[in-house]
Formats: C-alpha cells, structure tokens, sequence
C-alpha cells in the first residue's frame, strides 16, 4: 500500500504503508560454464566481422575467468617473433608457479589445446630455423593439454626438440600431429626404437591423425648408404588403436615405417602417400605398407610434392588387389595401368576417382573397368578448372577443356559426373 500525499503537487511524493510483496531475491551469479558459451558464441560471431576482438570491453573477473582461456585455448602463430614473445610469456608465468596451487600447471600454458604453426614464414634462413627449434624446446613442456599440434615442414624438428615434445607430460591426449618434417638421419638400421620420432608414437596412444612429410630421393636410390636401404634388425610395438589418418609424403624408406608395417593399425581409414613403386623393398616401403593395411582403407590418395626438379615414381598396378574397399582413389602421374581380381565376378565399391588431367591412355584403363564400378559417382580432374562461361565455345572445345568435355559427354551416358579442381561440375 502506497500513500500519495498532495497528490496534485508538481512533485508529489509517495510513503511506503504497507509491502504487499516481498522483495526480489538478488540473482544467482551464472556458472563460468555458461559464461564460456556465452563468450565463445560472440567470439565465433565477431571474428566473422572483425577479426580484431577488443578485451578492454570485457570486466576484469570475466575476462580472467572466460575470455582468456578461451583465447589461449586456439594459438596460430605466424612469424618467429610471435613465437618469441608466446614463448616468453608462457616461460616467466610457469617460473612464477610454485607448488601451492591447486592445479600443478601453470597458467596460461594449461589452457593451449591447439598450436598452430602451419603458417609460419617459409623463407627462413638458418639462423631463424635454430631458433625456432630452441623456442619450440622450450614451449613443448609448458603445453601439457595439447591436443593438436600442426608444424611447419620448413622447420625440421632436431632430436633435442623431439625429446622435448616426447618426455613432457600429457602426451597421451594429443590428438593430431601434422606438418612435422622427417629427417633422414632418424632412421636407425638396428632398431626401430632408435628412432626419435618412433619414440614419439609410443607415447601418443590416443593419436587420430599423424603428418609426416620427408624430403625423398635426392638422387637414384642406389647411391644411397646402406645403412638407409636396409631393414633395422629389431623393432618396438607401436600402439595406435584410435589413428583413422595418416599422411606419409616423400618417405620412401624409414625406420618409422617399418614400424607401422610391422603394427597394426585397425581404425586406419584414410592414407595420403607418395608413391615408390618402381623401388624394391626395403629401400621402398610404400607398396609393402599398402599389402599390410590396405584392407581397412576407404580413402587412398597419391601424391608427389612439388619440387625442383619433381621426381615422379610409378604406382603400383595391384590396388583394387590390396584394397578392395576403396570408396576414393586420387591417382598420381604416371597413371597406373589398374587390373582387377577377377574381372567377371569382381564388383569394387569405389564412388569417387580423381586424376590430375585426363589422359587418353588412362581413358581405356577406366573404360574396362566400368563395368566393375557400379557405386561410381563422380570422376575428379585434380588439377584444371572448368572456364568461365564467358569464353567461346572454341575455346572450350579446345585443349584440356576439350579433353574434359569428352569425358563429360562419354561418362554422362552412364550417370557419372565430371568434376574440376573445385569439385565443381560443368558451369
């Protein structure tokens, strides 16, 4: 009940008699929790439009408490002096913690779950190549709840950095490892447990996806020592029930890779390689480790990285042998001339095949395997593009646009699409 004095004053004044309700509770604080999904809704939305987010916006508890976690969670870092000052910043707070603290981590190495570094600088001299392998030494031990990790091949990982990233805690919820460049002087031809990288994979148990990419052949194969071309004596027991992905590029022989041979690998469902036919085993890996797990792949991708000058080895003829369950197949130059089991009673699942540029020879290959190939969807072109449709139609008869269009019109007859580099169909 409320009493209105002078209720025609200009300012009439009102008395509380009587309160019929009872007064608001204050609200609950919400949870740091909810203020995580909250902060990270807006944090997706803002990078959208403004890549640049303001943090003097935020109050002081929220922005310890949510924001910061959530931004050190994701790092990609893009030069040396980035890494420097992350570097620096996560050593003197871990210098800082002591022993009291209820977490034995340190903030904020503890909350970097993704580090990213793909796109660091490539032209690096020697000096900024040291120095990052000194940075990366030291920052490896102060990450424990890494989960991803993505190097750069212009940065080769020495044994000193590797044995940092091997003996530091927490290796067992690293769940992704791309981008690391292996060195040739890894391989030991005694034992595979020499290897500082197989080292490595011991530890990382539930590892689902792994990159490693080496620097191939230089010269014939022949000219290499022998302690490169043979097979180490013993080897150690990887166990990597969870890794589903694997990429081995210009790796043709490695004491990493018989290791892999000679372990199982049941989850393997995706395998991107560099292709060494040409070369017997042991000095050549690759057609062996496609006998032993080739079963399992649903995905095989073959690939060369571009170098100077690009060395391209055959690849093997035998695939729809060793893998009989490929849903994609991406073939490298020189196209192999691919066979079957049985041709009158073999039916393959295969729904999707990609080539660099269409070949002629190559086109009587896939004509006689077509009637094996019912589940075919979808021939891709890897490296052309269809033109615009702008251009002449002289223009797009001609050349390789002409070559795609015959595909097109010869594969069409039978319900199957021809696309470019961009998975795009004929505009």
């Amino acid at each position: 009940l409320l009493l209105c004095p002078r209720p025609l004053a200009r300012y009439a004044g009102r008395l509380l008699l009587l309160p019929l309700l009872p007064r608001r509770p204050p609200l609950k604080p919400l949870p740091s929790e909810i203020w995580s999904e909250v902060f990270s809704f807006v944090l997706l939305q803002s990078i959208a439009t403004n890549p640049s987010v303001d943090k003097a916006r935020l109050c002081m508890s929220l922005a310890m408490d949510v924001a910061l976690p959530l931004m050190y969670a994701n790092v990609n870092i893009r030069t040396v002096s980035c890494l420097e000052k992350f570097t620096t910043c996560l050593y003197a707070a871990d210098q800082k913690w002591d022993s009291i603290r209820r977490i034995p981590y340190s903030t904020p190495g503890r909350w970097v779950q993704v580090l990213d570094l793909s796109e660091l600088t490539d032209t690096l001299d020697c000096r900024q190549v040291y120095a990052v392998d000194l940075l990366l030494t030291k920052l490896f031990p102060l990450v424990p709840f890494l989960t991803k990790l993505c190097l750069t091949p212009a940065v080769p990982l020495s044994r000193r950095a590797l044995s940092s990233l091997t003996n530091r805690d927490g290796n067992s919820s690293l769940k992704a490892l791309g981008g690391i460049c292996y060195d040739a002087s890894f391989h030991s031809p005694v034992a595979t447990g020499d290897d500082p990288f197989v080292r490595l994979l011991q530890k990382c148990h539930n590892l689902e996806r792994l990159e490693i990419i080496g620097k191939g052949f230089d010269s014939d194969f022949e000219s290499f020592p022998d302690s490169i071309l043979q097979e180490p004596a013993s080897t150690v027991k990887l166990c990597l029930p969870k890794l589903h992905s694997l990429t081995i590029l210009s790796i043709p022989a490695s004491s990493l890779l018989v290791s892999l041979l000679n372990n199982g690998l049941p989850r393997l469902r995706a395998l991107s390689i560099t292709p060494y036919d040409d070369i017997p085993y042991p000095a050549s890996c690759t057609s062996r480790f496609l006998d032993v797990h080739g079963q399992s792949l649903y995905t095989l991708s073959f690939f060369t990285p571009k170098s100077w000058p690009t060395q391209l080895h055959p690849s093997p003829s035998t695939l729809f042998h060793t893998c009989p369950n490929l849903r994609h197949l991406s073939l490298e130059y020189p196209l192999p001339d691919l066979s079957l089991p049985d041709p009158r009673s073999t039916t393959l699942p295969l729904q999707i095949m990609s080539i660099p540029r269409p070949d002629m020879r190559f086109w009587r290959v896939l004509e006689q395997l077509l009637p094996c190939l019912p589940s075919l969807r979808a021939v891709r072109i890897r490296d052309v593009r269809w033109l615009c449709p702008g251009m002449s139609s002289r223009a797009q008869e001609t050349g390789v646009q002409g070559e795609l269009r015959n595909w097109r019109r010869r594969l069409g007859r039978k319900g199957i699409r021809v696309l470019d580099a961009d998975w795009q169909d004929m505009p």
